[in-house]
């Protein structure tokens, strides 16, 4: 049996959607549904900062949308936030410093309502946890993994609402983080009592080369009876 590789493009309904938010901007996105079975639960992805070039292809999303629906059952959703490019197209906007993103998320979460997609989960990664922690805990949303958080533009009181919240946060952390390491992350988040920490040794914030390792940690939380992921495939190319 073939060894999933970096580029490995694995079976999905994979469809280009459009996202509509509140103050009239057309976003453009991918929804990604297993081929042979219902989505047992959603990952809402909010990419890194698209003024340093994050998008809604960022690696670890983009291998997201080619694994996670043929190896954990997922529907995986990813859009570009207003003003950010990639393959898929240009969101409509300009890039709103983390303010009117807000109407992106509250889109992404419409659409998931919308569409009856099941157990949303939003994943944010860098600037994208930033989006989770000031806008993400609503009612419909049953927990948070958060990808290298920089902790720039979100502050006590997104940390204090999540606490309130009571829903689960898995914060995962490179070793080497240029922003937030470990031992103050660990500090920060004590606010919210049921943040888990994951640490991961050796890794930088853009967690280049530590695909698998973040992927089973997301699906260890979103889908823990699809953990940890295979890392083969029938005809895998």
């Amino acid at each position: 049996m073939p060894d999933i590789r970096a580029n490995t493009v694995l079976p999905a309904d994979r469809k280009p959607i459009e996202l509509h938010t509140g103050d009239g901007l057309r976003l453009i996105g991918e929804l990604a549904l297993p081929v042979d079975r219902a989505p047992v639960a959603t990952m809402v992805c909010l990419h890194p900062l698209p003024t340093h070039g994050g998008m809604m292809d960022s690696h670890l999303f983009r291998k997201a949308s080619y694994r996670l629906p043929a190896l954990a059952g997922l529907a995986v959703l990813r859009f570009n936030t207003r003003g950010t490019a990639s393959e898929a197209g240009r969101s409509e906007g300009e890039f709103g410093d983390g303010v009117a993103e807000a109407h992106d998320v509250a889109a992404a979460l419409d659409f998931v309502d919308y569409h009856d997609l099941p157990v949303p989960w939003l994943v944010g990664w860098s600037f994208g946890t930033e989006l989770v922690l000031r806008y993400g805990a609503e009612p419909g949303v049953v927990g948070a993994v958060l990808i290298s958080p920089p902790m720039h533009r979100a502050g006590d009181a997104d940390l204090d609402r999540w606490a309130a919240s009571g829903k689960p946060v898995t914060v995962i952390v490179p070793e080497f983080d240029d922003y937030l390491r470990p031992d103050e992350a660990r500090r920060r988040f004590a606010r919210v009592p049921q943040a888990e920490l994951v640490p991961v040794a050796g890794a930088k914030h853009l967690l280049v080369g530590y695909t698998e390792t973040v992927l089973d940690e997301v699906v260890r939380r979103l889908v823990p009876e699809a953990y940890p992921l295979p890392g083969r495939w029938p005809d895998a190319v």
